[in-house]
């Protein structure tokens, strides 16, 4: 029963999202308490306190990129249009605009980066994120960016990262550029 219910969820999520969760289908039938275990990190995926949507997106799409050829970039972009994210700031991202970028959106993009290259400037961004959206705020973009990261490194390690798809943003493909830190 539990797995007929997952099942149906990852179906409704599917067709919600255009996303193909085969990976996590897999590893159900594979494990059911290696999926739950999987899934646990769900809430933690979602948490976001303080931090403005858009910055919170941002974050979100820095790590995935990090991690993926276009599938869960998709995703984030599906995700962040729904929760009535910009498209023109989502394209910023993506392309790594940083000049087309509103001012909370380029602080979470350059804490983001800064973050993964364990740069000396992510102190001072950290420093800039807190006095502006407060410690929950933090937590929210170091959530987003961790998070981001691991959906596509577990589906890649699993065998289901051999899908490289182009990215499209209110319908107008984007070239996703990863931009140093």
């Amino acid at each position: 029963m539990l797995k007929w219910l997952i099942r149906n969820r990852l179906a409704a999520f599917e067709k919600e999202y255009g996303y193909d969760t085969s990976y996590a289908r897999d590893l159900l039938a594979w494990d059911t308490g290696a999926f739950l275990a999987f899934a646990r990190i769900q809430k933690m995926s979602t948490y976001r306190k303080g931090a403005p949507v858009a910055a919170w997106y941002a974050a979100k799409l820095v790590g995935t990129m990090a991690e993926d050829c276009g599938p869960c970039t998709q995703l984030m972009v599906t995700m962040a249009l729904k929760q009535k994210v910009d498209p023109k700031v989502l394209s910023a991202v993506l392309r790594s605009d940083d000049e087309n970028l509103p001012e909370d959106v380029w602080l979470a993009v350059r804490f983001a980066r800064a973050s993964l290259d364990h740069a000396v400037e992510a102190e001072a961004l950290r420093e800039t994120v807190v006095a502006k959206w407060g410690e929950r705020g933090l937590i929210s973009l170091a959530f987003a960016l961790t998070l981001s990261r691991v959906y596509p490194t577990l589906k890649y390690a699993l065998g289901h990262g051999k899908a490289c798809q182009r990215v499209v943003v209110a319908g107008a493909p984007v070239m996703v550029t990863r931009a140093a830190a």
